[in-house]
């Protein structure tokens, strides 16, 4: 089996603020697969850190305005790109994520308000029928 992980998960340090969100779950039920690991938003070519973003009325911003939509889509095209012609039997993404949230994201005034929704990438792997999960609902193994 070939799992595609947020990178974040696995313990790179590629988040916004520099740090990483190392989910020691997710690390048990990936281990013996292939795991293959994904950070559109370093893909971006903004580094880490940098400034956290939002999706807003399906634009990628920051706090003060800054629209970062170009090089997030960007990061996304290059994930993708990364894993054509592999055959990706499931994604586990990070929570909440402008790029892999799975089932919310913030709402996009950075009041930590959650909304139902996809990150972009989330969203372009389920278009192309990639099944999806949560790194909140990894079942403990």
């Amino acid at each position: 089996m070939t799992i595609l992980v947020s990178a974040c998960l696995l313990g790179e340090n590629c988040k916004y603020n520099g740090g990483n969100n190392l989910n020691e779950r997710v690390l048990r039920y990936v281990a013996g697969h292939e795991v293959l690991p994904v950070c559109p938003e370093m893909l971006s070519g903004l580094g880490a850190p940098r400034k956290p973003v939002e999706l807003r009325e399906g634009r990628v911003v920051t706090a003060d305005g800054d629209d970062c939509t170009d090089a997030f889509r960007a990061g996304v095209r290059k994930a993708l790109e990364g894993i054509a012609g592999t055959q990706i039997d499931l994604a586990i993404l990070q929570s909440r994520s402008p790029t892999c949230g799975v089932k919310q994201i913030y709402d996009g005034t950075f009041s930590r308000r959650k909304i139902d929704g996809q990150g972009l990438l989330a969203r372009a792997l389920k278009e192309r029928g990639i099944p999806l999960m949560d790194a909140e609902d990894v079942p403990d193994r």
